[in-house]
């Protein structure tokens, strides 16, 4: 099968957290034979910022971690390009982070008897924060949307898709995130996290910082978009900024540290309930245990107390950061854990599993244009 995935860039996961689950699926697809094509603008904002911050260098861990990615890479300049790009595949998958001209432009050839399968994949609060934007797309041509929570898929069948959306949640890709081969000292806390847009800035302070300092943990920090007046802010709690970290070395920065935390996004608490972020996945599959800020899994993703542990307060934060300091059971507990759930049911290969199941759905039921 072909497969053409339009990102808005597979080399650069600065401040753009869908490469990470995207490289995983990619990559399986990949393994498993399938001929893949991820098309992306040829100026691309994520990538753009990350050779100006660090160069070519910025690229070498994903050549390194991904080289069977190296040459399904196919970029474009317009939209007449990207759709020579499409006009020979089986299937073809449109993030939400494009622009909505290229997904009506699919969606017309679609229309117009396209041989493939078109999905939209929406990995984002978008559709509730700014659902303005989210009605510039036309997906009139396409055959249904992947949403990455159920919370999601909620709001996409509100709008008339029924059926045609399937919750497909992101994993981590366990080829690369993995527990250490060899076990080394550990020693503090550690955070990989974009500050961003304001929109959990106060929950940095409230279940990170402030109890990593009440803890007597050393707190390791890094990510991208931190202006300088929150690192001073990030000095005066004892922690310290090491800038962005590319996502292929994460599980060697986990591996150094006792454990992490998880705080999500205003959106994903309020809004889209139940929805956790990619680095969930990828922490419990390298072997980290971790603590969250509170969140709803209201899909029972995960083991509440057993996978991870929740904080409902800041300082039930700093009580259970001491418990994990000083109790190396509860530590190894929580890894095997979360291990085990992750290699049982959040691996990029399970995801791939269920591509192939919707794949076939689609393949199976009469063509079906959204309303």
């Amino acid at each position: 099968m072909k497969i053409v995935y339009f990102t808005h860039s597979l080399r650069s996961c600065w401040n753009h957290g869908n490469a990470h689950f995207l490289r995983g699926v990619l990559s399986e697809l990949v393994h498993r034979g399938h001929e893949v094509v991820s098309a992306e603008p040829h100026q691309e904002w994520s990538l753009n910022n990350l050779l100006r911050d660090h160069g070519d260098a910025g690229l070498e861990p994903f050549r390194t971690a991904y080289p069977e990615l190296q040459d399904v890479i196919a970029t474009y300049d317009d939209v007449d390009d990207a759709l020579q790009v499409a006009e020979d595949a089986d299937l073809v998958i449109v993030h939400e982070w494009n622009d909505p001209d290229l997904a009506a432009a699919l969606g017309r050839t679609r229309k117009r008897g396209g041989r493939f399968e078109l999905l939209f994949h929406d990995t984002h609060h978008r559709a509730v924060s700014a659902p303005e934007e989210m009605d510039e797309f036309d997906l009139s041509g396409f055959d249904g949307v992947l949403a990455f929570g159920e919370a999601l898929s909620e709001v996409y069948r509100d709008r008339g898709w029924g059926g045609r959306v399937w919750t497909w949640h992101e994993a981590a890709d366990t080829r690369r995130f993995h527990p250490p081969f060899e076990e080394r000292t550990r020693r503090g806390l550690v955070w990989i996290g974009n500050w961003g847009d304001e929109e959990r800035s106060r929950e940095i302070v409230s279940y990170l910082l402030k109890p990593a300092r009440s803890a007597g943990l050393p707190l390791d920090i890094y990510g991208v978009r931190y202006p300088g007046r929150v690192n001073r802010k990030l000095k005066r709690y004892g922690g310290t900024y090491h800038g962005w970290a590319p996502n292929a070395k994460a599980p060697e920065i986990f591996s150094e540290h006792l454990a992490t935390v998880h705080v999500p996004r205003r959106f994903y608490t309020r809004m889209l309930p139940g929805i956790p972020t990619i680095r969930v996945f990828e922490a419990l599959a390298c072997g980290i245990p971790l603590i969250c800020a509170p969140w709803s899994d209201s899909e029972e993703l995960f083991r509440r107390g057993e996978d991870f542990l929740m904080a409902e307060t800041p300082d039930a934060m700093t009580r259970q950061l001491g418990l994990l300091k000083n109790d190396a059971e509860l530590r190894s507990a929580l890894v095997k854990s979360g291990l085990e759930r992750i290699r049982s049911a959040h691996s990029c290969a399970h995801r791939v599993d269920e591509l192939m199941n919707i794949v076939s759905e689609l393949g199976s039921e009469p063509e079906r244009n959204a309303a």
